[in-house]
């Protein structure tokens, strides 16, 4: 029999966390009313995570794992265990706390209202650095305001999703995946609830700034065509600039002929202006290129290295691939 709640945690390097991560999430699946699954997907850690999660699999059958042939990252990690649930409800959370499991009752007291999505909104980020916590306000309103769908702001991935979501969600096939937004993207009723962010249990964050970086871009770019108008709008800028300046300089030569702005200066300036104006407007459309190219290349999203506890279940990819054999089976 399927089990009516599945939850999806992705480990990378967690092995300071994961007995943690373990002792509680196991105390919420012993409160709830019916079978639970927990899926742990290994993305491509290096250290000991991977056997941990073998041991817990060993010990209590309700856990399944799945372990990508490489590091994926965090979106296409929960894409996998996504691919693989079983239950009428998942739900997504990190493995290093800073998602409280005890908040996933709460969240199945909105689904049983009839609410399809239900995400966690940080009120506050509790131990975190004013410049992280400046640049994360900043993003999330900036992509509420540009973005095309409505994406909510200070939200993660921590979030219940009703079957029917998920099953969308898998029918999605591209590459550039950013969780937040296409569950945004969907539709469907939605709601959310309140926390405060707790810091990581242990070890080190894995969301350095430059992942996060990377996350918000592939946000903004996924969700809005506003940064290929960005790229129109100063190539105008910079012909109506390059039109005034080239009167401003006939002007100075015909009245002011030995005026040093006519000069090497003012050529070299508005070269190096129009050439940094031309390789930003590039920039912005190899993102949306990469994108495509990535896209018609039809790759799957990741690839398995081992599973356990899944016993042969059939492989939800649609690449092809085999499904590793279950260590389990």
């Amino acid at each position: 029999m399927h089990p009516k709640y599945s939850f999806v945690i992705p480990i990378y390097n967690e092995e300071q966390t994961i007995p943690e991560m373990y002792r509680r999430v196991s105390g919420v699946m012993d409160r709830l009313d019916d079978s639970v699954e927990l899926i742990l997907v290994n993305d491509g850690s290096k250290d000991s995570s991977l056997q941990l999660l073998r041991n817990l699999h060993e010990t209590d059958s309700r856990i399944c794992y799945l372990s990508l042939a490489r590091n994926f990252g965090h979106q296409i990690a929960v894409t996998a265990g996504l691919n693989f649930v079983r239950g009428q409800v998942v739900v997504i959370l990190d493995a290093d706390l800073q998602d409280p499991p005890e908040l996933i009752p709460d969240m199945i007291e909105k689904w049983r209202e009839g609410y399809q999505v239900v995400y966690a909104v940080r009120t506050q980020r509790r131990k975190e650095s004013r410049f992280k916590r400046f640049t994360a306000y900043v993003f999330y309103r900036l992509l509420k305001k540009l973005a095309d769908v409505d994406i909510p702001t200070d939200t993660g991935d921590f979030c219940l999703l009703d079957r029917q979501v998920v099953d969308v969600l898998n029918s999605m096939p591209e590459h550039n995946r950013y969780i937040r937004g296409l569950r945004s993207w969907v539709g469907f009723r939605q709601t959310f609830i309140q926390f405060e962010r707790d810091p990581r249990f242990a070890g080190d964050v894995k969301y350095t700034f430059s992942k996060s970086l990377a996350l918000a871009i592939n946000g903004l770019v996924s969700f809005s065509k506003v940064p290929l108008r960005v790229s129109s709008y100063l190539g105008l800028l910079t012909a109506m600039m390059a039109t005034l300046m080239a009167m401003l300089v006939l002007c100075w030569r015909i009245f002011i002929p030995h005026s040093p702005l006519t000069g090497f200066t003012i050529i070299l300036v508005a070269i190096f202006f129009m050439g940094a104006v031309q390789l930003f407007s590039i920039g912005i459309l190899g993102e949306y290129i990469g994108r495509i190219y990535e896209d018609v290349k039809r790759r799957p999203l990741y690839t398995l290295a081992e599973v356990g506890g899944f016993h042969n279940r059939s492989n939800p990819l649609r690449s092809g691939l085999n499904l590793p054999i279950d260590r389990n089976s």
